[in-house]
């Protein structure tokens, strides 16, 4: 898919980041295993289980947001090779639906807009607010799985971009930690998730 050049210029990535964040998160997702259900992540008093089917819940919102019809999941009582499973299909359904709906707003015959809790909010930022939700928990997995996978620079650099205009002193504390300091030579990746209340290391 090729990005339109006004899109490039600006801060939202729209579905192209998206597409790039669940690239790299099915990575994080390739190192979970049954035995790691239980085991803690970088957000507080979720255990991997826990994060994953939040993952799975919010991965569900973006696919009614793009279908414009509501889905209700069930994800009681599912195994961790069914959370993941589950993750990988929508995240690969959720990248059709919204490419699909991307190549239709630049011919024109679509809407630019989604209803969300019925205030009217453009793709282009919904897609750009998931791109930063999806990559995010997708190093909570890692570290969940005792693994270190900082964000691609590309992708960190981008999120950096849209984050403080999606994350406000609103949310912190509640769905943020406050930022945590960082070093003028830190990586992209290091001083994303430390704006998002997370120790890179």
């Amino acid at each position: 898919m090729t990005t339109p050049v006004s899109a490039r210029r600006s801060p939202w990535g729209g579905v192209e980041l998206l597409e790039r964040a669940i690239g790299y998160t099915r990575g994080s997702l390739a190192l979970v295993t049954p035995e790691l259900m239980s085991a803690p992540t970088p957000c507080d008093r979720w255990d991997l289980r826990a994060l994953l089917e939040h993952m799975d819940d919010s991965l569900t919102s973006l696919h009614e947001a793009g279908t414009v019809r509501r889905v209700w999941l069930d994800v009681a009582g599912r195994s961790g090779a069914d959370l993941v499973d589950s993750i990988r299909h929508r995240a690969c359904q959720l990248l059709a639906e919204w490419s699909a709906d991307w190549e239709s707003l630049m011919s024109g015959a679509g809407s630019a807009d989604v209803l969300v809790d019925g205030r009217p909010l453009t793709t282009r930022v919904l897609t750009s607010a998931g791109a930063l939700e999806v990559a995010v928990h997708g190093w909570d997995v890692a570290v969940a799985c005792g693994a270190q996978r900082p964000l691609p620079d590309e992708l960190a650099t981008d999120l950096l971009r849209v984050a403080p205009l999606l994350v406000t002193k609103l949310d912190r504390p509640g769905r943020f930690a406050p930022a945590l300091e960082t070093q003028h030579d830190d990586s992209a990746s290091d001083r994303l998730l430390a704006f998002l209340g997370r120790r890179p290391r």
